[in-house]
């Protein structure tokens, strides 16, 4: 089968054997997938930096028969998240959003607009850094729960209900410039992670570390 070529976007890497990864990453063109990067571990490797969590880039792979991984030829990167990730908040932000888009994303199912979402959230946290991340992280959640198909009625504060319906309306570029702290939009974050979590497996590692932001 010939190569694939798409946008995509990262989403965790696990070792195998001693220099081989693991990669699931999410395309545009073909959803959520999941590959082996061989010698992807060795400095010489020929991947570098472009198979780090939630790095966006132009990835070639050869899909093949009978076989659930995919076989990963090439990768450049167009956005590295590396200055995100030295800020605690904005690397526990980056956690969120790859383990919520980990878990609730199925395999090879495209979802244009879940991908734009997560395009345009990490554009946001690129231009506005920690002073976002509350924005971008409770926009992400909202919009995350909306696009994977499940948003039942929730009971919320009047606070929280006011923020979800300005969310609802808005898009990530138009957010207001009123700081989100912890406290204004708590119980909005916590229900949305509770509907993600009814929805997998086992709880969100880094739900708690995001709690525990000041």
């Amino acid at each position: 089968m010939p190569a694939q070529v798409s946008e995509a976007i990262v989403l965790r890497t696990f070792p195998l054997k001693e220099a081989d990864l693991i990669v699931s990453f999410f395309t545009r063109d073909h959803g959520k997938l999941r590959g082996v990067a061989n010698r992807a571990r060795k400095p010489k490797g020929g991947f570098g930096s472009s198979l780090e969590r939630l790095s966006q880039v132009q990835i070639q792979y050869t899909a093949r028969e009978n076989r659930d991984l995919v076989r990963i030829e090439h990768c450049e990167i167009q956005h590295s998240q590396f200055e995100l990730s030295r800020a605690y908040s904005t690397g526990v932000a980056l956690d969120v959003m790859a383990e919520i888009s980990e878990h609730l994303l199925p395999m090879a199912e495209v979802n244009e607009k879940y991908f734009r979402l997560m395009g345009r959230v990490l554009e946001f946290l690129r231009g506005r850094g920690e002073a976002g991340v509350w924005q971008a992280v409770t926009y992400f959640e909202v919009w995350a729960v909306r696009l994977s198909g499940f948003l039942p009625e929730v009971n919320l504060g009047m606070e929280s209900m006011e923020i979800l319906s300005e969310i609802l309306k808005m898009s990530v570029e138009k957010m207001p410039e009123r700081e989100w702290t912890q406290s204004t939009a708590k119980d909005l974050r916590r229900t949305m992670v509770r509907l993600i979590e009814g929805h997998i497996e086992r709880r969100l590692l880094a739900a708690p570390m995001l709690e525990e932001l000041a």
